[in-house]
C-alpha cells in the first residue's frame, strides 16, 4: 500500500497502460463512469474552444493527473499541443513510460484523450501557454523535427528524474529540454540531452525543487518502481529536496524568459468550467477569481 501511495506522490508522468487509449500507471486502473467522462469532454471540448481562439499552432500545455498536493504542487503532467497532427487538431505530443517495453516513448494524444487522463474524472486543470510568434514558431519546428524529439528521449524513465542528469527522464523533462533546444538552436545533429540541459542551466533553468516529507520516504522511494533517487547529487538527498522538472518548473522559465508569454487556466469541478486568463494561478478547489469566465457544465 506505501509503495503505490508514494508512486502516486512522486510520479510525475503517465505510462501506457492504455485505457481507451489513455496512459495511466502499470498498476493503476482508469475506471470512469458515463457521467464522469461525459464532463471531462465537455471540459476537453472548451480547452480546444481556447487553443483555436488563440490563433497559435502550438502550445505548452500542463495537465493536473495526479494528486500532488502534499508536495504543493497542482500540474503534474506537461506536453506540446500542435494544432496541425495526424492525431486531429490540438493533439498533445508528450513522453509516457510503455509499461509493455519497460521504457518511455513518445506519444500523440488527442485533447480529449489528454483530459481524460487526469486521475480524478470529478475535477481537473488544464494550463496552456501561448508563446510570442518568433519563440513559437521555434517550439513548433523543435516539436515536428521527430529525429531531434527521438535524440532527446532517455532509454531510462524515471518519474522523478533528476533535471540535469541524462541517466532518467520523466515526461516534463523532455519538455524542458526540447524546449531548450528550440531557443538554444539545437537540431538533430547536435541536439543532445547534454547541449539542452547545459543551455537551460546557462539560462537560469529551476527545476522543483520538490521538498519530499521524510528521510523515510526519500529512503523507501528506492525500493519503488518508476521511482530513483541514484541520479540526485548527495546534498539533495539529504536536504530532502530534489530538482525535478515538473510543470511550474517549465512555466515559471518560460514566463521569465519570454514575458510576452500568455497564459490560459482551465478547470472544472462537478457543475461548472471556469476559464481564467492570467499568470495568477487557480486553487485546486477551482473557485472563480473576478472577471473569469465560468461555463455551466451540461447535465
Amino acid at each position: 500500500m506505501f509503495a503505490r501511495l508514494l508512486l502516486a506522490a512522486l510520479a510525475l508522468c503517465a505510462s501506457a497502460g492504455a485505457w481507451a487509449g489513455i496512459p495511466t500507471f502499470c498498476d493503476r486502473s482508469n475506471n470512469i463512469n458515463a457521467e464522469d467522462q461525459d464532463r471531462v469532454l465537455q471540459f476537453a471540448a472548451v480547452a480546444k474552444q481556447e487553443l483555436e481562439r488563440s490563433g497559435a499552432r502550438v502550445a505548452l500545455i500542463s495537465r493536473a493527473g495526479l494528486d500532488l498536493s502534499r508536495f504543493s504542487l497542482l500540474y503534474s503532467h506537461a506536453g506540446i499541443a500542435l494544432k496541425e497532427s495526424a492525431n486531429g487538431p490540438w493533439a498533445v505530443r508528450q513522453l509516457y513510460y510503455a509499461c509493455d517495453e519497460s521504457r518511455p516513448r513518445l506519444f500523440d494524444q488527442g485533447m480529449a484523450g489528454f483530459a481524460l487522463g487526469a486521475d480524478a474524472p470529478q475535477g481537473g486543470h488544464i494550463s496552456l501557454l501561448f508563446l510570442p510568434d518568433e519563440d513559437s514558431v521555434l517550439l513548433e519546428q523543435a516539436a515536428r523535427d521527430k529525429r531531434l524529439a527521438l535524440a532527446l528521449l532517455a532509454g531510462q524513465y524515471s518519474a522523478n528524474a533528476y533535471a540535469f542528469s541524462t541517466r532518467y527522464q520523466n515526461c516534463n523533462q523532455w519538455v524542458a529540454e526540447l524546449l531548450a533546444s528550440a531557443w538554444g538552436g539545437f537540431d538533430a545533429h547536435d541536439g543532445t540531452r547534454e547541449h539542452a540541459q547545459a543551455w537551460l542551466r546557462e539560462q537560469g533553468y529551476r527545476a522543483g525543487p520538490i521538498k519530499v516529507p521524510s528521510h523515510w520516504m526519500m529512503f523507501a522511494g528506492q525500493f519503488v518502481p518508476l521511482v530513483h533517487v541514484g541520479d540526485h547529487p548527495l546534498d539533495d538527498i539529504h536536504a530532502l529536496s530534489l530538482r525535478v522538472s515538473v510543470p511550474a518548473s517549465i512555466e515559471d522559465f518560460v514566463h521569465h524568459r519570454a514575458p510576452g508569454t500568455q497564459r490560459v487556466e482551465l478547470c472544472h469541478d462537478r457543475s461548472r468550467i471556469v476559464v481564467h486568463r492570467g499568470w495568477e494561478q487557480l486553487g485546486a478547489d477551482c473557485t472563480p477569481m473576478a472577471g473569469d469566465e465560468v461555463i455551466a457544465l451540461a447535465p
